[in-house]
């Protein structure tokens, strides 16, 4: 097992622990750290080379017990059929690396799948077009209880491949095997909420309103063809959040996976395939920067769906040659900052803080990336947050209790380094020993302080295992922070007092879209709205507000006279119509 506490203050212990990791006893220095008044023992300091022998070498055991054979990829899904790929393929390198003998660390190839052209994903787009037939193809005329049934069947495939696809997600991503599950599961829960939530919406809108002498019948349609992009970090959930009410509205999908995440899919083609007519779930593959430029640039994309950046975001919205035709469901750049009040329960703020921050090792656009903590308690909440801190644990990710996993690149790793050094150039310290070590994809976390708004961590999401702090003296310090950040998806409220605790939130509700009290910043319950305000978001992504994100309200309508009534009567009672009618679905 190649796991490795982040710090250790029983000297004890940490010659066990580094006996383990080394085969052999050492001894290491030991010293305190001293900060404002503060100190904390962390037993040494994790240099390069304790990093490095957390990764597996060729004949380690848990890596023969963990690994999954090669895949090599050479089919891709698009007008219903699973077509044989003859083009140029890429290589996929996990974040786990492997030893050598001479110390060498070498990125593991786990397999290979399909790196088509603008061509290619053209056929994707023709295929999607096709089947949505300008709606009056068969999936978005379909009745939504065969819809449903759609839904349940591609479920029930989903289900049966769960051990290869977590496996899948905790190699490409080097997510911990636990949370890739957990992962799989949370997904599974959502396309079931998101059946029940389509259920319920359609027999609420099983019924004529009349008003002012017209008789209508209002139902909610689909937009046309979607453009589906997923991101790395939960690139099976939160894909899934954008794709699947996208085809329970009736859209047409065109789906490119994320750069890292890809072959995780490769497992579900066929349950695609069975469940859904062809030409409503297509895969492309390529360069993003390459082909979904010109998917867009044909006008052919009716939706665009993006969870990443804002800049990205922006560029393809422009390159669309009709705007107002094109409808963005967004989950763009998030800068979530933790307030931190003078009343706060510190062991309480620095725990949810110290999640909040390092869960997936920060790479979350949930994440807290920004702690700015009131003067008077700051030393105190430090002193709790790296005592709490030195508990974590670093290795591989399939290591039970692993909390801090390899990054999913090498550039990842050189991105961190960059702005930790910025930092440290412009007068922050690295609070922690050891922090900002890295060796291959493992980064070692570091908490900075104090950051200020010359550094690039003051207003720059780093996504990853840094952790800047900041002190205030005025609350409106840290509410300036907030409203005047280009970013407001949520912020993270920590106090007891209910008058300080209203006042703070009146303000923030107005900047962000989630203030959470005495706890981190995060997505679920997914039934709650998940959206941002500026730069973090456009729509709002929850079971069911995803499902109006994807569809328009169209309605049938005629004036309230006996024959208006006769018609609409005669289409009821004789289940002429998928749209015109008034039955429910039990």
């Amino acid at each position: 097992m190649h796991i490795f506490p982040l710090a250790r203050a029983s000297p004890h212990a940490r010659h066990a622990d580094n006996r383990r990791a080394r085969g052999k006893h050492r001894d290491l220095p030991c010293f305190a750290f001293v900060f404002c008044g503060w100190a904390l023992d962390f037993g040494y300091v994790m240099t390069c080379d304790d990093l490095t022998l957390l990764f597996p070498s060729e004949n380690d055991a848990d890596l023969r017990e963990f690994a999954i054979a090669s895949i090599e990829q050479r089919t891709v899904l698009i007008n219903g059929k699973i077509c044989d790929w003859a083009g140029p393929i890429k290589d996929v390198l996990s974040p786990v690396m492997v030893r050598g003998r001479d110390g060498s660390l070498s990125q593991m190839r786990i397999g290979s799948h399909p790196f088509g052209n603008v061509e290619a994903a053209m056929v994707a787009l023709n295929a999607a077009v096709a089947a949505y037939d300008n709606g009056r193809g068969t999936w978005p005329t379909m009745p939504v209880p065969e819809r449903i049934k759609a839904m349940q069947k591609f479920l029930a495939g989903m289900r049966a491949r769960r051990a290869e696809v977590t496996r899948l997600i905790m190699w490409e991503i080097g997510k911990s095997l636990l949370d890739s599950e957990q992962e799989f599961d949370r997904t599974v829960d959502y396309v079931q909420q998101t059946i029940e939530a389509v259920r319920n919406l359609d027999n609420t809108s099983s019924q004529f309103e009349i008003v002012e002498g017209v008789i209508g019948l209002i139902r909610r349609t689909p937009l046309g063809v979607v453009l589906c992009l997923g991101p790395y970090n939960y690139p099976l959930n939160e894909t899934f959040a954008t794709l699947i009410p996208a085809l329970m509205m009736g859209n047409c999908v065109v789906f490119k996976p994320p750069r890292n995440g890809v072959l995780l899919f490769k497992p579900l083609q066929e349950a695609f395939r069975n469940a859904f007519p062809p030409g409503v779930v297509n895969f492309a593959y390529g360069d993003g920067a390459e082909i979904v430029p010109a998917l867009v640039e044909t006008g052919k994309v009716n939706v665009l769906t993006l969870i990443g950046s804002s800049r990205v975001a922006d560029h393809l919205k422009k390159v669309h040659p009709k705007s107002n035709r094109l409808r963005a469901i967004l989950g763009l750049d998030a800068k979530n900052a933790a307030i931190i009040m003078p009343d706060a329960d510190l062991s309480l703020a620095a725990s949810e803080c110290l999640l909040g921050a390092l869960s997936f090792n920060g790479q979350r656009c949930t994440a807290l990336k920004m702690l700015l903590v009131h003067h008077d308690v700051i030393d105190s909440f430090i002193s709790e947050f790296l005592a709490r801190m030195s508990k974590l644990t670093i290795g591989m990710p399939w290591a039970p209790g692993i909390t801090l996993t390899p990054l999913p690149s090498l550039q990842k790793v050189t991105q961190m380094t960059a702005l930790l050094e910025d930092a440290l150039a412009k007068g922050a310290r690295i609070l922690n020993p050891g922090g900002g070590t890295a060796a291959g994809t493992l980064f070692y976390p570091a908490v900075v302080y104090p950051v200020i708004p010359a550094m690039r961590l003051f207003r720059e999401e780093q996504f990853g295992p840094l952790i800047p702090i900041a002190s205030f003296d005025d609350v409106d310090v840290a509410l300036d922070y907030v409203a005047t950040s280009e970013h407001g998806q949520q912020v993270s409220l920590s106090a007891r007092d209910p008058y300080t605790i209203a006042r703070i939130a009146d303000s923030l509700v107005n900047q962000v879209c989630r203030v959470n009290l005495n706890c981190q910043c995060q997505r679920g319950p997914d039934v709650f709205p998940f959206t941002g305000r500026k730069d973090s978001a456009e729509g709002t992504l929850s079971v069911a507000d995803a499902l109006r994100s994807f569809s328009i309200r169209s309605m049938v309508a005629a004036k309230y006279t006996d024959p208006s009534r006769e018609i609409l009567n005669a289409i009821v009672e004789g289940r002429h119509s998928n749209f015109i009618h008034t039955g429910s679905i039990l």
